[in-house]
């Protein structure tokens, strides 16, 4: 089976490359992935697949029927298609035709490789008369970068008997032609924060007639910050940040209002837990004890990603035998990032794996995130046989149960 899946993939590497320019110079932000749908059920159509449209708004669904139909063992595979809204400033013919809007997170290799994969088990099943036993759901979700687009699409019942779920991000410090795997938490939960401090608005040459709001909040922002090191567990890593401050009227006016917001990054149930109750009596008590009030807004996004070991296991496994030994790297840590596909995650077991984009040859690969964010297209062929093999090997497993 694999020399079958490395030919078809190889002779599917020119479409492939087409198809991920396309993507990644018409991007579109998250929950406006409508062209981008569009373009990706035509893909998904050419090769015979039934495509249902707009699932959680904007998201693509197609399956792969097996022999058991209907049948309570899917196996999904899920791919994100939303871009971010960053100027383009790569020196590549197909940059961005979008202005202010771009790739530069690898959505496209994403749903590339997602419709790579689709496209070859199809050519796989009409060659084999549907080999697998049960179905292949493909999810081709919006709006990660918001931590909305899983929701929506779970909302909408794509997890429906779906037994194990498999994804892909790109990593550009590892070079194209090897991927990264780790067992466990891979990513953080990431939740949102805002608090609204109110105190009393005075003149700026009487403070003490007024409640400063402003002053207030850098006294909670700097107690947050301090605090975690000594009541939070070391060992449960947690991240505080504020990244808007917004009060004030007047230069010469102490601030009555100021409102924070920013995110909270965690990598243990336990810690998360606690983090909603922690933050909130911080700063309500700062604010009491200089005479002010506080609104404290916490929403949960999205908990960490954690990897199934077996499933882990099982794509280590394929990794090896399509690419070789010397082309896994097994990842330490766990990110601070995060993902949705945690989601899907909490609903069945499931596994991301790191899929390596970066250009071996240069000394600098633009980190995700970035206006010259790049990738090696050899990914394409690497990130296509890892999945669709993984995908093969997993049904593999469940004929002999």
């Amino acid at each position: 089976m694999l020399p079958t899946i490395q030919k078809l993939a190889r002779k599917l590497t020119p479409r492939l490359v087409e198809i991920r320019r396309h993507i990644h110079a018409h991007p579109e932000l998250s929950g406006q992935e409508y062209k981008t749908a569009a373009y990706v059920s035509g893909v998904l159509s050419s090769y015979g697949y039934h495509v249902q449209e707009m699932v959680g708004k904007t998201g693509v669904v197609a399956e792969l029927k097996g022999k058991n139909s209907p049948d309570d063992n899917v196996l999904a595979i899920r791919a994100d298609m939303d871009a971010l809204p960053i100027l383009e400033k790569a020196d590549i013919p197909f940059a961005s035709k979008s202005p202010g809007i771009m790739h530069a997170c690898g959505h496209d290799v994403h749903t590339t490789v997602g419709l790579g994969a689709a496209m070859l088990l199809s050519e796989l099943t009409e060659a084999g008369d549907r080999p697998f036993p049960s179905t292949t759901r493909f999810l081709f979700q919006p709006a990660e970068e918001t931590a909305q687009g899983a929701k929506w699409m779970i909302a909408d019942g794509v997890m429906q008997d779906v037994a194990a779920i498999l994804g892909l991000h790109t990593f550009p410090s590892i070079p194209a032609g090897n991927i990264g795997l780790r067992q466990g938490a891979l990513t953080a939960a990431a939740d949102d924060l805002e608090i609204v401090i109110t105190g009393e608005s005075g003149h700026g040459a009487r403070p003490h007639e007024a409640i400063d709001a402003i002053w207030i909040a850098a006294q909670v922002i700097t107690q947050l910050q301090q605090s975690i090191s000594r009541t939070i567990n070391p060992l449960h890593p947690a991240v505080i940040t504020i990244g808007q401050i917004a009060g004030g009227r007047a230069p010469n006016v102490i601030a009555d209002q100021v409102r924070l917001t920013g995110t909270v990054r965690s990598l243990h149930a336990d810690t998360h837990a606690l983090l909603p109750d922690w933050i909130a009596r911080i700063a309500k008590d700062i604010c009491a004890l200089h005479g002010a009030t506080c609104t404290v807004n916490y929403t949960r996004g999205c908990t960490s990603v954690l990897n199934d070991i077996d499933l882990t296991n099982l794509v280590a496994t394929c990794a090896t035998e399509a690419l070789g030994n010397d082309r896994i790297q097994w990842i330490p840590d766990a990110s601070m990032g995060a993902e949705d596909f945690a989601n899907f995650t909490d609903i069945a077991p499931g596994t991301m794996f790191r899929l390596g984009v970066g250009f071996p040859e240069r000394n600098v690969n633009h980190p995700l995130h970035h206006s010259q964010f790049e990738v090696d297209e050899s990914a394409l062929t690497t990130g296509v046989i890892t999945m669709a093999y993984s995908a093969c090997r997993y049904w593999q497993s469940k004929e002999k149960e």
